[in-house]
This record gives structure tokens, sequence and C-alpha cells, in this order.
């Protein structure tokens, strides 16, 4: 390739400049200068090959100063960039408002761009055709299969997205497409196939927004073996902007993890064989149908079904039992090895060794099969595929079943991964699900995400652009830095800069807090948050987010504030009482309303204008003691000499701390009170650092009856 065309750093300014062309596409637009230099860093981004850290303060307008150069250069050089957001409500605002609005900006110029989401999302025709050639492998809702089928066949993109009615998880998970079920190319439905069509319409655009979740998939593949010269999930690309990049260390962490559970080997079981009513089900019942009629083994491979089955159930018994009242148990170095190899060791050992001794019988069918294929008429493996999907499903599953006895072994031989996490976490079933059981999570993840995220993400890509809300602390990106591994690139020093909110902090926001609020360790604290969150959100008429770092003292203040607040007309919402979309859809239409909510929702809610007017923090957002990840790798900080409080503890809270703030002012003409009733704000050193890493606003420091009349005040 030969030598790129440089971004013209006045040029694009201008646009965004009284009277640019982007400007006058915006009515009652205003210039920013934080984002018209925010703009220009991410220029010289592109134009310097470099990394950028961008921390921009909410409505400094991001999005444009992103897509502005990303388009440009896209154009200039022939070259895509791939935009992945945190959210799916962002990357659908990205593609349907923002990037076509900067490119009519442009003139007379053809951009194009192209959304993309996970497999899982888009329909396959040949699993939906499998359904109908051969009995299912399970019971499916006769109306919901005809109206995916009815479906299909005027879908243009095969998003289920589309679909006017929630397919059950069942149905759908047996129709979609799943990357280690596609066969590509060789596949008899290509030709109308929509991941396919995704996939080429991918390699042409210039601009391709993606999610997070989609970006990691991409990323992982490639770090693990797939290299960064060809299609992956995503087309070969090397620039980058990732937006919302707080949550990129958590949003990556799966993909480079491994975990099996109960429920999930009961599924690749139940896709192998099963017998409903006397009905024989699967496909080891199809493969064995393939075979010679003087060989059938189906019997002795149905047995081995049910032993792993077994298997399975009792090494869940036995880990549920272990992981006791607290949900969770890690294996570390202080814990009693000799516990292990009494109660749970034996357990794994008897899973993968009938788990290999199953997989070992189903590959000698399926080398059979393949076997009367080529003697038939001599097939490659590709050919082979086309003909045999059931044979290439099989192989699929096999592979799945394998990779959990490997996590089996690596369980056992814990002492010997210094650089994983290994712990088991029981989770509970959804509470819509028919059965209301446990299952415990069998959980492999890094200790040390930043040489990952290092060679993933950073080191492979010309240009890297990180730009979110919440990077930096008092100005200072060095932990976030330090935590994924983007400073840590010989010769290639990270830009970075702050911009600050346009917002009018000083004079729209109050922030309050109680002095006589105890420390979350005294007597009396929960007491004080529970009479505290209800005058306060009596004080504001509703209009309040009240924020907990735990369910149970969220629950505990909302049954005490309920009833009082419910007679002053103030509605309530309480987290888990609902999904997420529909609580926060509640909580939007009704500006007399209260939610109380925990982790989730303190970031991603966007309620601007009198549907809130209060935001009440109730505790500095610490991690928990328990959380086995945070655990380990404080440990691990503790191990070398450092500081676990200073170096994570303490940052991890401000970063936090600075999103549950955020929710407030979400437009230029918001106004309210955030509220903090945790007594270390002003009663601890540290204190100090989460006060300076917001903006300068009015401030109330007072008791709390004091602090209920300034806030009237203000308010009214």
């Amino acid at each position: 390739m030969g030598t790129k065309a440089l971004l013209d750093n006045d040029e694009i300014i201008s646009s965004l400049c009284e009277d640019g062309s982007v400007a006058k596409l915006l009515p009652s637009y205003e210039p920013r200068k934080s984002q018209l230099d925010l703009l220009s860093l991410i220029i010289r981004g592109f134009n310097e090959d470099a990394l950028v850290m961008a921390e921009a303060g909410t409505g400094v307008g991001k999005s444009f100063a992103y897509l502005l150069p990303a388009m440009h250069y896209a154009l200039l050089n022939k070259e895509k960039v791939v935009i992945s957001t945190a959210t799916i409500t962002l990357q659908q605002q990205l593609y349907e408002k923002d990037i076509p609005l900067v490119a009519s900006s442009m003139g007379n110029v053809r951009i194009k761009s192209v959304i993309m989401k996970g497999r899982g999302n888009y329909l396959c025709f040949r699993r939906l055709n499998d359904i109908f050639k051969e009995p299912p492998l399970f019971d499916y809702d006769n109306d919901e299969l005809k109206n995916i089928t009815n479906w299909a066949k005027t879908s243009k993109t095969g998003d289920k997205s589309e679909l006017t009615f929630k397919p059950s998880d069942s149905l759908w998970s047996s129709v979609c497409s799943e990357s280690d079920l596609c066969m590509g190319n060789h596949c008899p439905y290509r030709a109308n196939c929509f991941t396919l069509a995704l996939r080429r319409e991918a390699n042409n655009a210039h601009i391709i927004v993606v999610n997070h979740h989609l970006l990691f998939a991409d990323l992982a593949a490639r770090f693990q073996g797939a290299g960064y010269e060809s299609a992956v999930v995503l087309p070969p690309f090397n620039r980058l902007i990732i937006d919302e990049a707080h949550t990129i260390e958590n949003a990556s962490s799966s993909f480079f993890s491994s975990e099996f559970a109960r429920t999930g080997i009961f599924r690749q079981l139940g896709r192998l064989y099963s017998k409903r009513r006397g009905n024989i089900q699967g496909l080891l019942a199809r493969l064995c149908a393939m075979l010679p009629s003087n060989e059938d083994p189906l019997d002795t491979l149905a047995d081995t079904v049910q032993k792993v089955r077994i298997c399975a159930e009792d090494l869940d018994d036995e880990a549920l039992e272990i992981c006791g009242t607290e949900g969770i148990f890690r294996l570390s170095p202080s814990v009693d090895e000799s516990f292990l190899k009494k109660n749970l060791f034996p357990k794994l050992k008897d899973l993968r060794k009938k788990i290999l001794e199953l997989t070992n019988m189903i590959r000698d069918v399926t080398e059979q099969i393949e076997g009367q294929t080529s003697s038939s008429g001599k097939k490659d493996e590709d050919d082979e595929r086309e003909e045999n999907p059931n044979v290439w499903e099989t192989k699929t599953i096999v592979r799945r079943l394998e990779s959990i006895a490997e996590i089996c072994n690596v369980f056992i031989k814990y002492q010997k991964h210094e650089n994983d996490i290994l712990y088991m976490e029981r989770i509970n079933s959804p509470k819509e699900s028919s059965r209301n059981t446990s299952a415990v999570h069998f959980t492999k993840t890094p200790l040390d995400m930043a040489p990952i995220l290092r060679d993933s993400v950073f080191a492979p890509n010309k240009t890297v652009i990180c730009v979110s809300a919440t990077l930096a602390i008092d100005g200072n990106f060095s932990y976030w830095e330090s935590q994924c591994g983007i400073g840590a690139i010989e010769k290639r020093k990270p830009l970075s800069g702050c911009f600050l909110s346009p917002f009018p902090y000083s004079s729209a926001v109050l922030l309050a807090s109680p002095k006589d609020a105890p420390l979350p360790d005294e007597n009396g604290y929960q007491e004080f948050v529970n009479l505290a969150a209800c005058k306060l959100a009596a004080a504001s008429g509703g209009s309040a987010l009240v924020l907990f770092t735990s369910y149970k003292s969220l629950t505990e203040a909302y049954n005490a504030a309920k009833d009082e607040l419910a007679s002053l007309g103030i509605r309530c919402l309480k987290q888990g009482d609902d999904d997420r979309t529909r609580l926060l859809k509640d909580f939007l239409s009704d500006t007399q309303s209260c939610l109380f909510a925990t982790d989730s929702f303190w970031e991603g809610v966007d309620a601007p204008g009198d549907t809130l007017r209060l935001v009440i923090i109730c505790r500095l957002p610490f991690r928990t003691p328990g959380d086995p990840v945070f655990e380990a790798r404080r440990e691990a900080v503790q191990k070398r000499g450092g500081n676990p409080f200073m170096e994570m503890s303490l940052p991890q809270a401000v970063m936090k701390f600075k999103q549950g703030f955020g929710r407030l002012m979400r437009r230029s003409a918001d106004s309210g009170v955030v509220a903090v009733l945790d007594g270390r704000l002003l009663r601890k050193t540290y204190g100090q650092i989460f006060l300076h890493a917001l903006p300068n606003t009015k401030t109330c420091f007072a008791d709390l009856n004091n602090i209920v009349l300034d806030m009237e005040n203000f308010l009214y």
C-alpha cells in the first residue's frame, strides 16, 4: 500500500464550527471547545498511527468527534474503520442517525456503513430446514416455528429483532447461526445465507459498527491463532474506535475465559440423545441410522450419555455443597487441598473420564460414516461436511464436550495454573424458568487481562481510539492504562486528553452529603440509609434513582420507604421485580417514581429532564469482599509488594462513583441533586479523591434535616 493520505485538521474541525457543514444540519447547534479539542486529538490518532485515551464528559459530543475523522480517513485511504460500542442502543443510534448525518455533511461522496451483531441474532436456513427434514431434537411450539418460517421467506437481514414476537430460547437456539456449526461456503443454503451476506456487506464497507461482544469475539479468535490478515468474525482491519472504553476489561474477559455448568452439559447431551414418551430423538439416532444394519451402537451410546449426565449431576451436587451459603468458592493457595482431593477432584475426574469415553465412542461412529462416504466416491472433507450436516454438528458437540473435560483437568491441576483464576459459583435459574433450580458454574479466567488486551487490541492495530466519560481520575489515566495494557507497548506512548463537559454543573447540580451519616461498618448505618432515602425521595417528589452496592441493603431500604412514599403519590420500583428494560421504561414514563437499583443501573441509564432530579448514592461503590476475580487480583498485587487498596479498590470505586454521578445530567437543561449517604466521603482522607473526580457543583455538607431543606430550596 502506498503512502497514506493525512487528514486535514483545519478542514474537518471547520465542519463543527459555526456555519460548518455538520453544524448547519443540526438545529440550535452551538460549537463546543471541548468537542473541537477532542476532534483534533482523534485526528492526530489517525494521522500518527497512534493509540489514544480520551475522557469526554457528558455533552461533549464524542460521537461526532470520532465519526468525522473515521469517515474521512476511511474514504481517503480506502481502509475500514471499526467502531465498537457498549450497547446496542448506541450502536443503532450511530448507524441509523449519526453516520447518515455526517455522511450528508461530506457532500457528494458515498460512504458505506454496516451494522453487525453477534451470530446468534441471525437465522440459519440450514438449521431451520433440518427441523423439517428429520424428527426435531426437541419439542417446539408449532405456531412459533411456523411464524419464524414465514418471516424467513421475506426477511432481508434474518435479524431476530425484526420478529414481532419473542421466540422461545430453545427454538431460537436450534435455528440461529452458530460459528462452530456454520458450513460456510459449502453450505447448501449459502446463496441465501444472512450471515454470509452480512460479511460480504462488511467486506465492502468503510465503517463497520459493532458492539464490544462482537469485537472481542473477533479479537480473541485472532489472538488465539486465526491471525490478523484475513476475515474472522469481522473483515481484517487495523483502525479501531472503542466507545465506552471503560468497559473493555469486563467485556473482553469472557472471550479469554472458559466455563461449564451442568445445564450446558445437559443441553449438549440432549442434542445427542433423548427419549421422550417412548420416542428416541437426537443426532446419535440419526448417525446410527446411517450405519450398516448389522451395526447399531445406539443403546451403548445412550447408556454412556446417561452416565455422563449422572456424573454431571453428582459433580453439581458436590459443588453446591462446597459453595455453601455464600455461593462462591475459589481454588486458591490457601485452600485445604486434602479437602478438595477427597470431595471435589474425584467428581471432576469421573466426569472427565465419562465425557472422553463418550466422545471416543462417537468419534468411532463418525469416522465409520465418513469411511463409507470415502469408499463410495472419495470426497474431500468439505464435500463430506456438505453431505453430512449431522456428522458436522455432532463433531461440534464432541469438541464442546472435550473442552469441558479439559476444564475439569485444569481444576484438578489448579496449582499449576498460577496465571488463571479458578472458581465455582452458584447461579440461580431465571424466575421465568419452569425449573426452580441452581447450577454451579466452573470458570477459568485470566489473572491479568492487561497483557492480553495489549497483545490482542493495541499492539496489532495502527490506530486505536479509546473514548469514555470515565477513563481518568482527576485527569490521571494511569489506573485505566495499567488495567488494559495500552501503555505497555514499547515506543508507542498513548496520546491522551480530558475534555470537560460543557454542562453548567456549577449552577445546575447540588452535591449533598450528610455530616451525621454513619460509616458503613458502624451500628445504625442501614437504618440511616432507610430514613435518608425516604426523606430525600419524598422531598424531591419522586424522580429519584437510589443506587446501592448490595441487593440486601436495597431490599431493606425499599421495604422501609415504599408505604410512606406511596402515600405521597410516589411510585416505588425495585430492581429484581421486573427485567431491566421494562423497569427502566416504567421509571422513564412516570416522573413521580422512585427506582431502587443496584450494580447495572450505575451506568447506561439515560433519564433526561424531570424524569430524574435526584440521584442517591447510598454507599461508595467499593467492590464487596467475596468476588473471586477481584480477590485473586488483590492478592496478586499484595504478593508483589503493592497496595491493593490504592492500586485497585480505590480507583475502581472512583470510576464507578463517577458513573453513578453521571446519571443525573444527561442534557444541558437538566438539573438536580446528587446525595451521597456514605460517611466515608467526608470523614475519610480518601473521600477527597472521590470529590476531586467530579465536576464543580454547588455543595451542601450538613446534617440530614438541613440537607432536605436545602434540597427543597434548590429544586423549587
